[in-house]
């Protein structure tokens, strides 16, 4: 990259278009791995209508109906196929038991619905129907721990044959795995077993009767099954199988596959079910998960009862509808940063764009797609440089706005023939579909809203950045553009999808610009969809009085998109909703030491004197040494107790002004994000603010001690219809949760 730019303007340029020459010959040499093509989808189905939980006035106080399926599945059947009560499924859905080690699904029909099932899958010839519900048998499978500690399965033949596994240093150690399709998700029941269980369904004399739910994250967009394999849902939990918990999981409980938190809730349910039909009640269920398998567990456990006791969320957000707030404000910012603020260079000194952007930027932080900038710049027309750093919104966020919001994007995988992909929005939205209503479009509408944003008010109010650079900010940075306006990016995968090219960066051609030297229009959301999001379960709102030990390993110092103002976003929002935050602890770590095996030891003293004492709530019952706590990179407490966290965090019931940062505030820094440096409250769940006339704004000193006169005039045109005003909360908000 030194050559590359070591020279004149001119020099680059040719430079540049020579290796875009490159990698256009190489895309026309080498074209994209197809591995799904024999697979695809190529005609979408009709869902048939499927009962819908009515919701009014918050799910949390809607019953559930009864079970209509007869749990348990015998082995060798399928399991319910329409869920309960979330609505009619989703299409086109991707099968992916041959992902998931476990073979082709079952034929559900002639007509070219979903995938084709072959009679030779290896030679791929002669289908024999298609699998358009991904059912498959119900069995079971047994593993043995081996030399390397790696599970290998165990064919019922060589059951007898034991002997010639056992090693005279450590007992013979063996599980068994069900899995089976509930709800279309694949779901699996695992624990330890002794040799004489070999072979059978439910003798369990190892299993200490708890359990454990297994949730898992990423960013998803539904239309999926998802993958899950059983070697790898018992070694994520081997230590806890090892000891007697009995474990369950479903791929409809991975946010890789879904954030329909109802047709989550409602999977979940049906497989602690069908555990429960085989087993007996547990003394209590224990979620845990990372990411949106954090999430899924605070909105599950919010909006229900009788699937979760207690909680242990790791890198946990509240939710996933509110975290599109900020994170979709990144790439407007990337944007702005890459083509619109050509005239300002502070902001290629990365330290300074956290000034708008709230979270962690560094300067000489490497970036994985850093030579996309200069190709794209030059692709604009403008003199391409070259990025000297880093941000979480790069780092963390690359990618989420075109894979969550825009209808037109897909996937790159090939998992649907070209008429499928032409027929279907695929976004976060459409698996919002059974709760917020369509557009003109067709297309599910968004909560995503920026009108009267005032990005960098609290960088201006600080003065670290000027008043023109705040007028230039907020007249160019623009909105999302509607969806039915939105196209998919520009995107080839010479080598495949792990190293796509985007010729296009940032989603700029989605994004509203300057025309006629009028602001870049903002984005104002349906009340209406913001409404049914909190109403409907996918905002938390704080009421859960469950045990919760929200864990995390401390990551600000990668630019991971796990920060740590979620978990204090979440309890701020159950400060907000009950009074207090004491069924909540906060342990952070430095990524060498894990505590989550400390915490499953506590939550079990938590909820088995919860158990023993029904009579006392979550916090009443919670054990003494479990307290607010950050550790080393070796596992040593550094600080734990009441404050610890204090910092600069607005803590509801605190003066943050009067109060000394807390121990572990000092060690391990908070960040914020765009709408919290906008002056956005720090509990993350407004929508859509309540907005005043700008004028109103100066009268009441929003701006503080900044002169505005120079660009009152500018000022009055970006904000033409006001600025926010958080003190208000969330306009969209229903007044009677």
């Amino acid at each position: 990259m030194v050559i590359l730019f070591g020279g004149g303007a001119m020099h680059k340029k040719k430079f540049i278009v020579s290796i875009f020459a490159l990698l256009v010959v190489l895309v026309w040499l080498y074209p994209a791995e197809q591995p799904y093509k024999f697979r695809q989808v190529k005609r979408l189905a009709t869902a048939e209508e499927n009962y819908l939980l009515p919701i009014s006035p918050h799910i949390s106080q809607v019953s559930r109906p009864k079970e209509t399926f007869h749990f348990p599945i015998n082995l060798g059947d399928v399991g319910p196929s329409n869920s309960l009560y979330s609505g009619p499924k989703q299409y086109p859905f991707y099968c992916m038991t041959i992902d998931s080690n476990i073979g082709q699904p079952l034929v559900d029909n002639q007509e070219g619905f979903g995938v084709p099932v072959y009679e030779d899958l290896i030679q791929r010839n002669n289908v024999i129907g298609y699998s358009k519900d991904c059912l498959f048998k119900s069995h079971l499978q047994f593993y043995y721990l081996n030399q390397d500690d790696k599970l290998a399965k165990l064919v019922p033949k060589k059951f007898s044959h034991l002997d010639a596994l056992r090693d005279a240093k450590r007992p013979l150690e063996l599980f068994r795995a069900e899995q089976g399709s509930i709800n279309r998700f694949i779901y699996t029941i695992a624990m330890a077993i002794t040799p004489e269980e070999l072979g059978t369904r439910t003798v369990s004399s190892l299993w200490n009767k708890k359990l454990i739910y297994q949730f898992n994250g990423g960013s998803g967009i539904g239309f999926r099954q998802g993958r899950q394999k059983a070697t790898r849902t018992i070694t994520r939990r081997l230590t806890e199988v090892q000891k007697g918990y009995a474990l369950i999981s479903s791929s409809g409980n991975r946010t890789s596959y879904t954030y329909n938190m109802l047709l989550a809730e409602d999977t979940a349910r049906r497989v602690k079910l069908h555990f429960i039909s085989l087993f007996g009640e547990p003394l209590y269920t224990v979620g845990i998960g990372g990411s949106g398998g954090g999430l899924a567990q605070y909105l599950i456990g919010q909006n229900s009862s009788g699937i979760l006791d207690g909680l242990i969320p790791q890198y946990s957000y509240p939710d996933m509808v509110s975290q599109t707030i900020y994170t979709l404000d990144c790439d407007l910012f990337n944007n702005y940063f890459t083509f619109r603020a050509k005239d300002n260079s502070r902001w290629q000194q990365w330290d300074q764009r956290q000034l708008l952007e709230g979270m962690n930027s560094l300067q000489d932080f490497p970036q994985k797609i850093a030579f996309l900038q200069p190709v794209a710049q030059l692709m604009a027309g403008m003199v391409p440089s070259f990025p000297k750093g880093n941000s979480e919104c790069i780092n963390g966020y690359f990618g989420l706005s075109t894979f969550i919001h825009n209808p037109r994007q897909g996937f790159l995988r090939h998992f649907y023939s070209d008429e499928v992909v032409e027929q279907t929005n695929w976004n976060y939205w459409e698996d919002m579909a059974w709760l917020f209503s369509r557009d003109q479009h067709g297309l599910v509408e968004s909560t995503w809203d920026n009108d009267g944003v005032q990005y960098g008010l609290h960088a201006l109010k600080q003065k670290q950045i000027t008043l023109a650079e705040f007028v230039h900010i907020n007249k160019n940075i623009g909105s999302w553009k509607e969806q039915h306006q939105m196209k998919a990016e520009n995107i080839i995968i010479p080598f495949g999808r792990k190293m796509p090219f985007w010729v296009s960066l940032w989603g700029s051609d989605n994004i509203t610009e300057v025309i006629d030297n009028q602001s870049a229009p903002r984005r104002s959301a349906s009340l209406k969809a913001i409404a049914a999001a909190y109403r409907g379960g996918q905002v938390f709102i704080g009421k859960l009085e469950l045990p919760i030990i929200d864990v995390r390993h401390y990551l600000e110092e990668k630019l991971d998109m796990h920060h740590m103002s979620a978990s204090f976003s979440t309890r701020i929002r159950l400060q907000q909703a009950n009074g207090h935050f004491d069924n909540q602890v906060i342990w952070v770590a430095k990524r060498d030491f894990d505590p989550t095996y400390q915490a499953f030891d506590l939550m079990d003293l938590w909820l088995l004197k919860r158990k023993q004492f029904p009579e006392l709530n979550a916090a009443q019952s919670k054990p003494i040494q479990l307290q607010d706590t950050c550790f080393d990179d070796q596992g040593e407490i550094l600080a734990q107790g009441k404050g610890v966290w204090h910092g600069n965090w607005n803590e509801p019931d605190l003066d943050k002004k009067s109060l000394k940062r807390g121990a572990c505030a000092e060690h391990y820094a908070i960040f914020s994000n765009s709408r919290i440096q906008a002056e956005g409250p720090w509990q993350g769940s407004v929508f859509k603010c309540h907005k005043i006339p700008f004028e109103q704004a100066v009268k009441q000193g929003m701006y503080g001690e900044i002169d505005l006169s120079e660009q009152l005039n500018d000022l009055r045109a970006i904000f033409a219809s006001g600025v926010c005003d958080y003190s208000q909360g969330d306009a969209g908000r229903p007044k009677d949760i």
